[in-house]
């Protein structure tokens, strides 16, 4: 957690070294929201006015030192379609969203800021530093069991020639294990997609017929199937569950809460 801006963030250290990157993940705290959005929501629909949330992230990207009309947001719509980005679909000065039901960007233009918006679900970072491009998708059970990962990836090799034992990856804050109840439904929707070898480490079964299904691990998974070095991967310990002090949670607070948002920039 960077303190000393303006307003605070969440990054990985294992990125320092990369000068000319500027990856970040938001909290709760530093803006001007109030009540349960307390105090810098970043979603749109979550009941406060356009406004304020303009401001925070205002406030957030001047803290991070980045322009907000540079800001390209995402779309999400829980599923796995990515797409590249570049200049045209930066916010501007309204702060205005331009992309329409996608759940991944990348890009190869300096100073654009992709952003996309979390309350539980996995952001993943992808960082080619030989080709200088950049991938940021939003992975929530759906996504991950359409392995949107693999994607992201498979379209910054097609597109750019990326390698993937080139790139570095993380899997950013979101919920744990631990935290995360789902049906067997879903559970279903995982034995398909990977392998039974694998489930051990991904899902177990409690006494309600309830399951606990770890999308870290899964994600980490789809990291390896795309081609990604286990050394080039910083896997979270950050929970927005346990942590929702300072992260907004779906699992803690429902509805009455505000969105985070993981950054990913070329300088």
């Amino acid at each position: 957690l960077e303190k000393q801006a303006e307003v605070p963030y969440l990054h990985f250290h294992s990125f320092d070294q990369q000068e000319w990157l500027q990856l970040t993940f938001s909290t709760r705290l530093g803006g001007i929201s109030e009540g349960y959005l307390s105090t810098l929501n970043l979603g749109w629909d979550r009941g406060e006015p356009r406004e304020n949330v303009c401001e925070n992230y205002r406030r957030y990207c001047a803290s991070i030192g980045s322009k907000a009309e540079k800001l390209v947001l995402s779309d999400q719509v829980h599923e796995t379609t990515v797409r590249y980005v570049d200049e045209r679909f930066c916010a501007g000065i309204e702060i205005e969203k331009k992309l329409k039901s996608v759940d991944g960007m990348f890009t190869d233009i300096p100073e654009l800021l992709l952003a996309t918006s979390y309350a539980d679900c996995v952001p993943l970072y992808f960082v080619d530093p030989v080709r200088k491009v950049i991938g940021l998708s939003h992975s929530g059970w759906r996504g991950t069991v359409g392995k949107i990962g693999k994607h992201t990836v498979e379209l910054m090799q097609e597109t750019f020639g990326c390698r993937p034992e080139e790139i570095l990856a993380a899997v950013g804050p979101s919920v744990c294990m631990d935290c995360y109840e789902v049906s067997e439904e879903v559970i279903d929707k995982f034995r398909e997609a990977f392998d039974k070898e694998n489930w051990d480490q991904l899902f177990y079964k409690k006494a309600n017929g309830k399951y606990q299904l770890n999308l870290w691990k899964a994600n980490e998974l789809i990291f390896l199937e795309s081609g990604i070095l286990a050394e080039h991967m910083a896997i979270t310990n950050v929970c927005t569950h346990c942590n929702s002090e300072i992260l907004y949670s779906h699992r803690t607070m429902g509805n009455k809460r505000g969105n985070l948002c993981a950054f990913l920039a070329l300088k």
